[in-house]
């Protein structure tokens, strides 16, 4: 009885290890996007002369008002051309 049993047993396992031995299945090729990074070739906009830093240092008041003013509108403009570089990035 115990012949039979260590005979069954080592059949199960050497049919069992059988199946582990099989050939795998071939790989697949699989297409993957990759997004690449650019370089940005926009033109870099040149920083104007802001009306502030061409005041003398005793200026009065209404021409310091007056040059920020003016100086507000300044901003705006560049930061309209540095917003449309970023933007011609992206």
């Amino acid at each position: 009885m115990r012949l039979s049993l260590t005979g069954f047993l080592v059949g199960i396992l050497s049919f069992g290890l059988a199946g582990c031995a099989t050939a795998p299945r071939p790989a697949q090729p699989v297409e993957v996007s990759v997004p690449v990074a650019v370089p940005c070739k926009a033109p870099v906009p040149e920083r104007p002369a802001f009306a502030v830093d061409a005041l003398p240092i005793g200026s009065g008041i209404w021409e310091q008002m007056k040059a920020l003013r003016a100086e507000r509108f300044q901003r705006k403009g560049y930061e309209a051309e540095l917003e449309a570089a970023v933007n011609a990035c992206q």
